[in-house]
């Protein structure tokens, strides 16, 4: 538990010192945020605030990480394990995939970027190899970070993809967890803080598993074999921790108005880790309920791209459902102020987090 609040502080004190030495090189450099033309025109005042400050995120995660693990080291434990720099790996490669298509925008003065092949190909590259390198690296009780079956509250014996089928769904997940975030990030401070909740969830979930996995009585029923088939709890909790108090840090100065954006660098990253703890903590089903409000943003997004096409297919006119797409938008354009949209999708965000904790803790009190 000492190491993880190590973690979380550093994170966290790293987080908001740092990104407003970020917010003033952006600043100099011109790094600033380009608004849709056919967005909402409240966002049109937007136009300049420099944006890419996931890599404020994701730099005070890796080090809250760090500097646990010299504290780990110093105890004279073992260091880094492969769960923890598989995570790190994924939310740095898709953070670098982001960072360019942010760039790009910038460069080029537009609000679109890396064209959608080219970013769908970024996240497959860093998908397929953190998927492959997952299922591999086993531990002395025959554990590798990932498993190839389904999970829910914890794997399911009875689906099982085989290798290639899990490398495939796993990239699945990756990039449609990685878009949502980016999706959700349309307000200030709402992709922030919902994200911290869902990070938050899984710290706690990756701790109650390995406080289990370490019990006398967890080892006197299953013999040699773990309660939860995890291979590195602590180390995920670690991460996990660590990208809460990143989110806190980073949201101090991304709440409305903003200061600074995510941009598609900390959503890409973000969406990206919260696919990775999943399928590292085996609750890749479990990452729907969590992700609740992200989940809903997306669904927005399908259904008036899916009824647009289809009304126009058959009446000759396109039709939306709602007044734009994602979410979020929709309830701008019905007069609501932002903050308050950002205050009541983080109540749907934390409702959803809750309910998915309550599932987990009570499979965990039913089943240990």
């Amino acid at each position: 538990m000492k190491t993880i609040l190590i973690s979380a502080v550093i994170s966290l004190l790293s987080s908001i010192l740092c990104t407003p030495l970020v917010i003033a090189y952006f600043r100099r450099q011109g790094f600033g945020q380009e608004i849709r033309s056919d967005g909402p025109q409240s966002h049109l005042i937007k136009r300049g605030t420099p944006t890419m400050g996931g890599v404020a995120i994701i730099g005070s995660t890796v080090l809250g990480y760090t500097v646990a693990h010299i504290s780990i080291a110093i105890r004279g434990h073992a260091g880094p394990t492969a769960s923890g720099l598989l995570l790190l790996f994924l939310m740095v490669g898709l953070g670098a995939v982001g960072f360019v298509d942010d760039y790009i925008k910038i460069r080029k003065q537009r609000s679109l970027g890396l064209r959608a092949r080219a970013k769908f190909g970024g996240q497959l590259l860093v998908g397929l190899v953190f998927a492959i390198l997952a299922i591999n690296f086993r531990n002395r009780l025959d554990l590798s970070p990932a498993s190839t079956h389904l999970s829910y509250l914890r794997d399911i014996p009875q689906i099982g993809f085989g290798t290639i089928g899990f490398v495939l769904v796993a990239y699945v997940i990756i990039s449609a967890t990685s878009n949502a975030v980016n999706l959700t990030d349309g307000l200030d401070g709402l992709a922030a803080g919902a994200s911290a909740m869902v990070f938050g969830a899984f710290t706690l979930i990756a701790f109650l598993q390995y406080r289990t996995d370490r019990a006398s009585v967890c080892h006197a029923i299953h013999a040699a074999a773990p309660c939860y088939p995890v291979r590195d709890p602590l180390d995920v909790a670690l991460v996990a921790a660590s990208a809460l108090a990143a989110c806190f840090g980073f949201l101090w100065w991304n709440a409305s108005p903003a200061q600074i954006f995510m941009g598609d660098t900390g959503s890409m990253a973000l969406g990206g880790l919260m696919a990775g703890l999943a399928i590292l903590s085996h609750v890749e089903l479990l990452l729907v309920v969590l992700g609740g409000l992200f989940a809903a943003v997306t669904l927005s997004g399908i259904i008036q791209t899916g009824w647009f096409k289809y009304t126009r297919i058959r009446r000759g006119t396109g039709k939306r459902v709602f007044r734009m797409a994602p979410l979020h938008h929709h309830f701008e354009l019905g007069g609501w102020e932002e903050v308050t949209i950002i205050v009541r999708f983080w109540i749907v965000a934390g409702l959803a987090v809750a309910f998915g904790m309550g599932l987990f803790y009570a499979d965990f009190i039913g089943n240990g």
